[in-house]
């Protein structure tokens, strides 16, 4: 019986690059698999802007006098509303302006939307008026 004995030489520097070729290949198909879940899983969670941040303004005609009626918002929120210009003499004739306003803004920022606002009948008009100026500047600040 003859064996015939083969001797395998291994390079002991190519088996480290292979080695770590080989770690590599494997942590970045990892990385790319991550990467590709995230951004689906991040993608269907996306919230659009509802408006463009700043600041926006509607007027308002009372008893020819201009009255700006001032919208902040930032992407997906209002933040604040309040009159502009606001001369003495129209608020001294006009005393619900003002308080009027202030009702409609606290429930307009309260529910994000100027849907559903409610008002009393003693100052219903005037109600009318300044949301009809805060949905123009709304319109304003929309995309």
């Amino acid at each position: 019986m003859s064996v015939k004995t083969k001797i395998v030489v291994l390079h002991m520097k190519k088996l480290i690059f292979a080695g770590i070729a080989a770690l590599l290949g494997i942590l970045l198909i990892l990385l790319l698999f991550l990467t590709l879940r995230n951004r689906e899983s991040s993608g269907g969670e996306s919230v659009p802007t509802l408006y463009v941040p700043g600041v926006y303004t509607s007027s308002v005609m009372i008893d020819q006098t201009a009255i700006d009626v001032q919208v902040a918002v930032d992407e997906n929120h209002i933040n604040s509303i309040s009159l502009i210009n606001l001369d003495e003499s129209v608020e001294t004739m006009y005393p619900l302006i003002k308080p009027t306003l202030e009702e409609l803004s606290q429930q307009i920022i309260t529910k994000q939307s100027v849907d559903d606002i409610t008002y009393s009948k003693n100052n219903q008009y005037t109600s009318m008026l300044l949301l009809s100026a805060v949905t123009d500047a709304l319109k304003k600040a929309s995309p």
